[in-house]
């Protein structure tokens, strides 16, 4: 009598707490984000949110070198997102991540970015017509830190113009930071990923397509951190940035699709 009493009591408080536990909050995914993806990251957010009620995305954004950097030094994200493939081959040689959780999930692509009403002739003369007098300043990303500055740097070289303009280099610590440059007049010129010309703070402008036998499409790639706190969660937002709504969003933004 004493446990039947006791179940008929303790099984009602039991069924009245199941709610509770369904109503407590959802998880957070933290992700490291390349700037270049800062246009289209409000919307992959917005969308992988809408199918996972409860699951809240924080998004970083800044230079992939820099994130390595703070990996490194046990900063707690669960995805980085890089701006090229060589960042998350570092991190995962480091033993911070796993081969098998890495994925390519856009191509980006490399753009001179030129101010309205700039009569430089890069269209009729390619690189070489940064070379002129006219040109003062050039903003590029920190080759040493920014997949995007490296690929300029690559591009420059490739045109045989890089000692002509390298003292005109305004070097931001992101493309993020040298896409400000351009659109606070700072600089004449800049190099950025396509995605950020595309932004409405530099609509006005026109951008030149580097060519590709300059510099190729950029391959981005993510990965799972080891110190994921929710592992599965992670891989979800990796296979949808992979999947046909994320790509549909990063192909909106001007990024092509591995």
């Amino acid at each position: 009598m004493i446990r039947r009493s006791l179940l008929a009591v303790a099984l009602p408080a039991l069924l009245a707490a199941a709610p509770a536990r369904a109503q407590a909050p959802g998880a957070t995914l933290t992700v490291a984000a390349a700037a270049n993806l800062k246009p289209a990251a409000e919307e992959l957010r917005q969308a992988f949110e809408a199918e996972r009620p409860g699951v809240r995305v924080a998004l970083t954004f800044g230079a992939s070198g820099a994130f390595f950097a703070q990996l490194r030094n046990g900063a707690p994200f669960d995805v980085f997102l890089s701006a090229d493939r060589d960042y998350p081959a570092k991190v995962i040689a480091a033993g911070l991540a796993d081969a098998a959780d890495e994925k390519v999930y856009a191509l980006g692509r490399l753009v001179v970015w030129l101010p309205p009403g700039s009569t430089v002739p890069l269209e009729q003369r390619g690189l070489a017509a940064l070379a002129d007098p006219g040109v003062r300043r050039i903003a590029i990303a920190n080759p040493a830190l920014a997949p995007f500055g490296r690929a300029a740097e690559q591009a420059l070289r490739a045109a045989g113009v890089w000692d002509a303009v390298r003292p005109r280099l305004v070097l931001g610590t992101s493309v993020g930071q040298a896409a400000q440059f351009a659109s606070t007049g700072a600089a004449d010129v800049a190099f950025l990923p396509s995605s950020l010309a595309l932004g409405k703070e530099l609509a006005a402008g026109r951008a030149v397509p580097v060519p590709e036998a300059l510099v190729p499409g950029i391959a981005q790639s993510g990965v799972v951190l080891r110190t994921a706190r929710d592992p599965a969660l992670a891989r979800a937002f990796l296979a949808f940035l992979t999947g046909p709504k994320g790509r549909a969003v990063l192909a909106k933004y001007g990024y092509g699709l591995p």
